[in-house]
């Protein structure tokens, strides 16, 4: 499965803050929508960096309720890793792990087109294993 297949069935909707929005504007972000991360751009297209729960929480560690003022650019990860809608889904897994990242934007053409979570990898991963079952299945009881 390609990373443009996930994104055809969740949409491509990327939650993203302006690198001067404080913590507590991302908070509330953050909670509406019920998400982990936001992606740190100053136009929605461009990515300057990316912005999750646990960089909150050790900001919150390192500088006490005062962050909550702070823009994000304190606390965010500037060195992104993403993808394109053409690579592999399986591929992430292993990125993801090895780099020990939740979410990857995905970037075509140098512009921002979408994210996928490590729980749209895994979601992915569980249809792939019971159309797999099921074609098995499938198999045994038409007596091949």
């Amino acid at each position: 499965m390609r990373i443009a297949e996930i994104l055809n069935t969740k949409g491509s909707a990327v939650a993203t803050v302006r690198p001067d929005t404080d913590i507590r504007a991302l908070l509330a972000l953050l909670a509406e929508q019920n998400i982990g991360a936001a992606v740190v751009s100053p136009d929605g297209n461009r990515i300057a960096g990316i912005v999750s729960e646990r960089d909150v929480v050790r900001g919150l560690h390192r500088y006490g309720t005062a962050l909550l003022e702070f823009p994000v650019t304190r606390i965010m990860t500037t060195e992104v890793r993403t993808c394109s809608p053409d690579d592999r889904v399986d591929g992430l897994r292993g990125i993801m792990t090895d780099h020990r990242v939740r979410h990857l934007p995905v970037v075509d053409q140098g512009r921002l087109t979408g994210i996928v979570s490590i729980g749209d990898v895994v979601k992915s991963a569980l249809s792939e294993l019971t159309t797999e079952r099921e074609q098995l299945v499938g198999y045994l009881q038409g007596g091949y």
